[in-house]
């Protein structure tokens, strides 16, 4: 007889969990072990630095192995009197959160591995001497890292596959559809982590142009728009500014000439709050704006 189609999915899930924990036994067991007894030893690269490029992969490691694998496999065993999966999968849901500290992670880890690749040949050297082992399969770190970013995604395609698949009156359809729902979330968590991480990236690097004022430097900012304009002072004289503009307010900038340390000086901040903005109708300069605000009023032309 065939296999019902929604029992080969719940065979694959069980498959790929178990390459997925070998994986992580690898990135766990021996990576991250491995470095952190030479960090010990205290030549390699500082301890501190074995654990900002490992996150929380321990925590992961250990809730796959001990946890998730074992009900998998206990399902699996027990598939022709009790044909279901998606309740444990509801009990992993809330586990997946701890995804988020290692995706948003992510980045950072691997700008580590490059820099103390470069620094410390020790440690470039051990990194190389376990990427030879039969277990790593000529892939490097950097490759097996990946793996846990990727992972949720994967649990969602498979379980809306196993979703779709079930029968209409299958006694697993109202778990499989609520764990899927749950999973559907942590993968929206992790990835507004991601966002957020890239977001504040963003802003820290357009603060540093800017000289890090402390007046202006506020995670909550959102940057909007920046770019060059011209200052219009008199008909025949123009000036070289630039504008950056936040969800709170417009910064009014010019170009520093020798670009040690800031890139733009604020001149002039305008709350966004009352702020107007209307466009002139000037043949000699085109798209010309006048912008105005509590603080003061430019007239500006854009590119």
């Amino acid at each position: 007889a065939q296999e019902p189609e929604e029992k080969k999915i719940a065979l694959e899930l069980l498959e790929t969990e178990q390459a997925y924990v070998s994986r992580l036994h690898l990135l766990d067991q021996v990576f991250y072990m491995e470095l952190m007894n030479e960090a010990k030893n205290g030549k390699v690269v500082p301890e501190e630095v074995v654990k900002m490029i490992f996150s929380n992969i321990s925590s992961i490691y250990q809730f796959h192995a001990r946890f998730f694998l074992p009900e998998l496999q206990k399902r699996m065993e027990d598939w022709s009197s009790n044909p279901r999966i998606g309740d444990v999968i509801q009990k992993l849901a809330p586990f997946l959160k701890m995804y988020g500290e290692y995706v948003k992670n992510f980045d950072k880890a691997l700008e580590l591995i490059t820099i103390w690749s470069e620094k410390s040949p020790p440690f470039q050297e051990l990194i190389a001497d376990i990427q030879k082992r039969k277990v790593c399969a000529n892939l490097t770190l950097q490759h097996h890292m990946l793996e846990p970013v990727q992972r949720i995604p994967r649990y969602e395609l498979l379980l809306k596959d196993y979703v779709r698949k079930l029968q209409p009156g299958s006694p697993d359809r109202a778990d499989a559809e609520k764990a899927l729902e749950m999973i559907f979330m942590v993968a929206k968590h992790s990835n507004a982590a991601i966002a957020e991480m890239e977001r504040l990236q963003n802003l820290w690097e357009v603060y540093q142009r800017l000289g890090l004022e402390d007046d202006i430097v506020d995670p909550s900012n959102e940057l909007i728009k920046e770019g060059p304009v011209l200052k219009i002072s008199s008909r025949n004289s123009t000036s070289e500014k630039y504008l950056f503009l936040f969800n709170n307010m417009l910064l009014y900038c010019v170009p520093k000439v020798i670009q040690v340390g800031a890139e733009f000086q604020v001149h002039l901040r305008i709350d966004v709050d009352g702020l107007k903005v209307r466009e002139l109708n000037d043949m000699e300069f085109p798209h010309t704006f006048l912008v105005s605000g509590k603080q003061r009023t430019l007239e500006l032309q854009a590119r």
